[in-house]
């Protein structure tokens, strides 16, 4: 699968009207409130026929570690057995392993045919450090096919910065889409381990968390996971899912990468789509500066934030999306900043270095949005699709009538289920771009 740098995106092509970052004028607060039960629907409907499932630079050239496949010869991993907090207690020292190499695994029973696992896992973030990382894998109990299950991977949407915002916390499965096959779902890096804090929107480290989990997932042998998989991202999880298609060829070449679904994602990072854009430009940008931060020292939070946000800020990385919105809501848009990152070019950078949509591969791709979306605005979704055409990235862009942010992946059920299915079988992808042949 070649990979190819995109060219610059020529603005004049995209669909919608957009101009630089500025700040917004503010939500209603009853807007504000509604945020975050619409971010809890995008991270737990992800699953629409499945179990529930609750609630940055240049890529490194890499080469697939050692025993990465099923074969692959390594210390087994800790069958735990103590309680839900002393799972997620990293070991201290913390061996440094492979990614996608099992630290320990938590039974969590068996449904619908299908067996349930909470996992710990290596991964490596931003800056190339080794992290553990944690996570659910599903895994049906039927024999598996010649060559082993299809994976299917989550990047789950928004749930905040805070240890206690891991799904896997609370999860009792990984969402299938209607795919039988192995089944994983990341919590991230920096998210579920105590005392840590999540790198939200840090592009290499949400892409790799993905990656890895799928690895991680082959080296259960009772899961029988083969090397063929996919990925399927809503909201944050659509910013993780572009990293993921971005990354995937050059840090996994062991893996057979073939679509990806990506649903109303963060995107396009500097740019405001019109008066009633006011979510991503103000909660994103907030999550976000403190999120990329812990991954780039030379980014500090405090050089910006207001006094108000900055006296408050552990609410940020402790605390969940809604703790957020309550600690924030009611500070006035040009006072919750005393310099705006994206008028500061040292900040700009680093944001703008974790914006998806700068490599193509030819690895189809899937965009959905709902033209009833709020949060992630259609204009935004289809201004990225012609910044993935310009960069020659086959693409299927699909308008979901009557879906909001909450029910995007839930109104698209069967759309996604046939488009995995599809990529699966061996069949050609749609590519929607103007100039495609």
């Amino acid at each position: 699968m070649a990979v190819s740098s995109r060219a610059e995106p020529r603005p004049s092509a995209h669909t919608g009207t957009a101009g630089r970052y500025r700040p917004s004028r503010g939500l209603t607060l009853g807007a504000l409130l509604t945020v975050s039960s619409l971010l809890a629907l995008g991270a737990c409907s992800s699953d629409p026929s499945g179990p529930a499932a609750t609630t940055a630079g240049t890529e490194p050239e890499a080469t697939a570690p050692s025993g990465s496949g099923p074969a692959g010869s390594r210390t087994p991993p800790e069958q735990f057995s103590g309680s839900l907090e002393e799972f997620y207690e990293v070991p201290d020292p913390l061996v440094e392993g492979d990614p996608g190499q099992l630290i320990r695994v938590q039974d969590l029973g068996e449904s619908d045919g299908y067996r349930h696992l909470r996992v710990m896992y290596h991964s490596r973030d931003a800056q190339d450090q080794d992290r553990a990382v944690t996570g659910i894998v599903s895994y049906p109990q039927n024999p598996a096919p010649e060559g082993g299950w299809p994976v299917v991977a989550t990047a789950h949407g928004t749930t905040g910065l805070g240890t206690k915002c891991a799904p896997s916390r609370t999860a009792s499965a990984a969402p299938d889409y209607g795919i039988e096959g192995v089944r994983v779902m990341t919590d991230y890096i920096g998210m579920g381990p105590v005392g840590e804090v999540h790198s939200y929107l840090s592009g290499l480290s949400e892409g790799r968390s993905v990656i890895d989990s799928v690895r991680a997932a082959r080296l259960l042998p009772e899961a029988s996971a083969g090397d063929r998989w996919v990925v399927v991202g809503h909201s944050q999880g659509g910013h993780a899912a572009l990293f993921t298609h971005e990354l995937a060829e050059e840090y996994a070449p062991e893996l057979d990468h073939l679509g990806s679904v990506v649903s109303a994602p963060a995107a396009v990072l500097d740019k405001r789509f019109g008066p009633d854009d006011e979510v991503v430009p103000r909660m994103v940008a907030l999550m976000g500066l403190y999120g990329i931060a812990q991954d780039h020292p030379e980014l500090d939070p405090d050089d910006y934030a207001g006094d108000q946000l900055r006296a408050n800020d552990q609410v940020v990385t402790t605390g969940c999306t809604q703790d957020v919105i309550d600690a924030f809501v009611t500070i006035p848009p040009d006072q919750l900043y005393k310099l705006n990152p994206m008028d500061d070019p040292g900040a700009r950078a680093v944001v703008m270095a974790n914006d998806p949509a700068t490599v193509a591969t030819d690895v189809p791709m899937l965009l959905l949005y709902g033209d009833l979306d709020w949060w992630v605005v259609p204009e935004r979704v289809k201004y990225l699709f012609g910044q993935l055409c310009d960069g020659g990235q086959k693409t299927e862009l699909v308008e979901v009538v009557g879906a909001d942010h909450g029910n995007l992946l839930a109104k698209a059920d069967q759309t996604v289920t046939s488009w995995l299915d599809d990529r699966l079988q061996g069949a050609n992808a749609t590519d929607s771009c103007p100039d495609a042949a």
